[in-house]
């Protein structure tokens, strides 16, 4: 993927493949930046912009064609290659994210699992679940890069330090614990270009509560 390409850029053609997607299953042939731009809520000139940078042209008349633009899309997002990821905590996140049938459509497939708990260990299940001491090991056998934490808060340090120590360059923390790396880190083990994104659900919940309740002053602002 191009260095020029920017983080808002690329978090765009993320939602533009799952539009794509959304409308192909519709039988729809062909799509125009403005039917883009009003699913993402940006400009049709953002969606032209966005590309003409990865060197996707359409057609005035026609837009452009859905399996062309979706091919272009995967092509630089990698999409082709399918991502093998593991999650390290097997609790009810754990195994929501295990069971989530979208991700293979996504070109992600979650290879395993990890767990402390006895009762959780199940090495026949579709998506084997293991003990927490064998993840380094099948980290570094089968070269995963990108891995998910949803273990209790207590855990969260130590098991990010056995994914750094077995090579793990991505995480996905599912914890409330902040998890530093990519130059902030000073982890022994800290492997380089390491990058964690934090999803804290309660947070967002905050946030999105905070934003109604701006929404509600306002609107009585405006009808007084």
């Amino acid at each position: 993927m191009p260095d020029k390409l920017s983080k808002g850029m690329i978090l765009r053609m993320v939602r533009y493949l799952r539009v794509l997607r959304k409308l192909k299953t519709l039988g729809i042939v062909n799509v125009f930046s403005n039917n883009l731009g009003d699913a993402l809520g940006v400009t049709p000139a953002v969606v032209r912009k966005d590309f003409s940078q990865i060197n996707i042209t359409g057609n005035k008349r026609g837009g452009y064609n859905i399996d062309v633009l979706m091919q272009k899309l995967e092509d630089q997002l990698g999409k082709r290659d399918s991502k093998r990821v593991i999650v390290a905590g097997c609790g009810r996140i754990g195994q929501a994210l295990m069971a989530y049938r979208e991700f293979p459509k996504e070109g992600i497939n979650i290879i395993a699992g990890f767990d402390n708990s006895e009762a959780k260990i199940d090495r026949e299940a579709h998506i084997p679940i293991l003990p927490m001491e064998e993840m380094e090991e099948f980290v570094k056998k089968n070269e995963i890069e990108v891995a998910i934490i949803s273990v209790p808060e207590p855990a969260a340090n130590d098991v990010f330090d056995q994914m750094l120590q077995a090579g793990i360059r991505g995480v996905l923390n599912f914890t409330p614990v902040e998890l530093k790396c990519q130059g902030k880190c000073d982890r022994p083990n800290c492997p380089k270009n390491c990058t964690v994104h934090t999803v804290n659900i309660g947070l967002e919940l905050e946030n999105l509560f905070y934003l109604i309740n701006m929404n509600e002053m306002e609107q009585v602002q405006d009808d007084a």
